[in-house]
């Protein structure tokens, strides 16, 4: 096995361990490679592993890994997770599977307008600024609901549920209250029984906090440096 995969294997057994802990089944999380900053053959070599999921950050960086492994198309899913401006949907409805990072009704409706009638529906979760930092994205926890209504609404897009990135916390007990947090909202939007919703899907966690992620009800974690390493570059 390679060192990815080795690596791979590792955050899987921490992702089984954790639902153990919190008494829920392993199967019910999923893993997001975060693949940000590694090129096409780190990816490939995931894929090789068994891993089928893939997150990116930045919008450029993204199509030219899904251009440059075509040939693995099918068995990829790409997941579009940072910040997404108006000018940068188009792409973004065309190639990727996912977008995790929807904080505002203008975003989602230019991704469902844009999203090409022969594909599916383009998965996507509301980001949710769960500590109320002024700089960081996110929809308000109080308009979450309004926003969750509206975005289930678009022809083009299936609301599957919610993604967090709370500020880093010291401890596990720390870490799991802010994600306890974002389970509530999540919680929120499930109750008001929105039409045209399939929310089976909370992102919650990286490779620092993936435990408290999954202790608080997480459903999908984004990993990235446990399984790649550092990162030593931004991409221009």
């Amino acid at each position: 096995m390679t060192m990815i995969g080795d690596d791979l294997q590792q955050v899987n057994n921490r992702i089984a361990q954790a639902c153990v802990t919190a008494g829920r089944n392993p199967r019910e999380v999923r893993l997001l490679a975060v693949s940000k900053t590694f090129g096409p053959e780190a990816v490939r070599e995931a894929h090789a592993a068994g891993q089928r999921a893939f997150g990116e950050n930045y919008v450029q960086e993204g199509l030219d890994k899904i251009e440059a492994l075509a040939d693995l198309r099918a068995s990829l899913q790409w997941h579009c997770i940072g910040p997404l401006q108006s000018n940068k949907t188009r792409p973004v409805a065309e190639q990727f599977d996912w977008v995790h990072s929807v904080d505002r009704l203008k975003i989602a409706e230019r991704l469902s307008a844009q999203r090409p009638t022969h594909l599916a529906p383009l998965n996507v979760c509301l980001q949710v600024n769960v500590d109320g930092g002024a700089n960081k994205s996110g929809v308000p926890p109080q308009e979450a609901v309004a926003l969750a209504r509206a975005v289930a609404a678009l022809p083009q897009l299936r609301l599957r549920g919610l993604m967090a990135i709370p500020e880093p916390a010291d401890g596990f007990d720390a870490q799991r209250e802010l994600f306890v947090r974002a389970h509530a909202v999540f919680q929120s939007i499930l109750d008001a029984g929105i039409a045209g919703a399939e929310l089976d899907t909370l992102s919650l966690g990286m490779s620092a906090d993936l435990e408290a992620a999954i202790s608080a009800g997480s459903t999908m974690v984004r990993v990235g440096t446990a399984i790649f390493g550092g990162r030593a570059r931004k991409p221009g």
